[in-house]
């Protein structure tokens, strides 16, 4: 994890900009206020999920922990940092959730699920089409939450995009059913849990390996800084070095599993919000195919505060708003240029439909699926490479710049 070669150094952080004082104590009311709820009326369970999600939108700030940009930069111009701290955080993960699966119980009693995600067309089509979505949608599903609540007003769309295209899949259900596919393979059932680890960690130190001599080769230049704090006040305040973050994002997604009994999740939730939109217009997508299956109906049916996503999002865009408050940095951002609310808005609904049609997105398939010894979290990775390098090529056209070898940092 030693830095790797780039063509410059990286410039000096600027000093941070005072504490947004109103904005911290508003979010941290909400926080409270929300986690209070949640556990009081619907159970200590839900409540610690939603204080879990609290902890990944303070983490993925204070890290500016991106997928969206890593790919970017690696396809663009070789730098292989951000996957390597992808690696860092998926091996993290996988330890904890594969410990767990292990032991087969959780916080609560629950048997943890671990089952293997299907593979075939609708995995290799939705994991390139969510990677299109998120190169002109300019984030992906954690980064949009976590962008959403430090005030990034642009990333707005990029959500509405995302809930649109949630509904626009299970609107049209009985379309994206039927695309060949097999049973999924979990490493576990061939080789134990110590052997699906062994393999998996391994996995992860060849990647690794290949993106520094990629880099090597390559020289891109470094990656550009943010302001940060010093000393103790580091913690707080950020900004967190990259594996740092990546460290604690992956204790917290191994937390979800511990208590919920399953993997980390974003997108169910955003369709489930359109739904229950929907209904409060008098619609009532609780008639579609999608809604009438058994789990999904009971979701429809119960408080959106009774599904894990929604906590664990909720959470994220307030511990979010809180590090950036704290970090001097939440502030809401006008003058969105037109070409770039259109790629938001196409990006956002791609990435919808794309999530829906591969069982998940950077997180519920790629993260979740890898850190519990699936392979087609590892095959949603490879088809998601694809996908980036296809958006890179339509960016330009919404004016969105790509990352280049004569750039000063990218």
């Amino acid at each position: 994890m030693a830095p790797a070669a780039t063509s410059g150094s990286a410039p000096t952080p600027e000093p941070q900009q005072p504490v947004r004082r109103i904005p911290l104590l508003i979010f941290v009311l909400l926080a409270v206020g929300v986690a209070g709820y949640v556990t009081v009326v619907h159970g200590l369970s839900q409540g610690l999920l939603l204080i879990i999600g609290l902890g990944l939108g303070f983490a993925l700030f204070h890290s500016r922990f991106g997928f969206t940009s890593a790919w970017r930069q690696l396809i663009s111009i070789g730098n292989g940092q951000g996957l390597r701290a992808h690696a860092l955080l998926l091996g993290t993960a996988a330890t904890l959730v594969m410990l767990i699966a292990a032991s087969g119980t959780t916080l609560f009693g629950a048997t943890p699920s671990a089952s293997p995600g299907a593979i075939g067309l609708p995995l290799f089509v939705g994991a390139a089409v969510f990677a299109i979505g998120m190169q002109l949608g300019g984030a992906c599903a954690s980064g949009t939450l976590f962008a959403v609540g430090s005030g990034q007003t642009s990333i707005l769309i990029t959500l509405f995009g995302f809930i649109a295209g949630s509904v626009i899949y299970t609107a049209g259900y009985p379309v994206f059913t039927g695309w060949p596919q097999v049973p999924g393979v979990a490493l576990s059932d061939q080789v134990g849990w110590l052997g699906a680890w062994a393999i998996t960690i391994a996995a992860l130190l060849i990647i690794v390996a290949v993106t520094k001599l990629v880099q090597a080769r390559r020289t891109p230049p470094p990656t550009d800084v943010v302001p940060t704090a010093t000393g103790p006040a580091r913690i707080f305040r950020g900004s967190w070095p990259i594996l740092v973050g990546a460290v604690v994002l992956g204790v917290l997604a191994g937390a979800v599993f511990l208590v919920s009994g399953g993997t980390w999740g974003v997108t169910y939730a955003f369709g489930l919000w359109g739904a229950k939109f929907l209904q409060l217009l008098g619609f009532q997508p609780e008639l579609w195919a999608f809604w009438q299956q058994p789990s999904n109906a009971k979701a429809l049916a119960a408080s959106v505060w009774q599904d894990k996503t929604t906590l664990t999002d909720v959470g994220i865009m307030i511990g979010a708003g809180v590090a950036a408050a704290a970090a001097g940095a939440w502030k809401i951002h006008t003058g969105i240029p037109w070409r770039t609310a259109v790629a938001a808005l196409i990006g956002g609904i791609l990435m919808g439909i794309g999530a829906r049609l591969a069982g998940g997105c950077n997180i519920g398939a790629y993260l979740g699926g890898i850190s519990r010894g699936s392979l087609h979290g590892w095959l949603w990775a490879v088809f998601a490479l694809g996908g980036t390098w296809i958006g890179l090529k339509l960016r330009p056209l919404f004016a969105l710049p790509n990352p280049k070898p004569t750039d000063s940092i990218c």
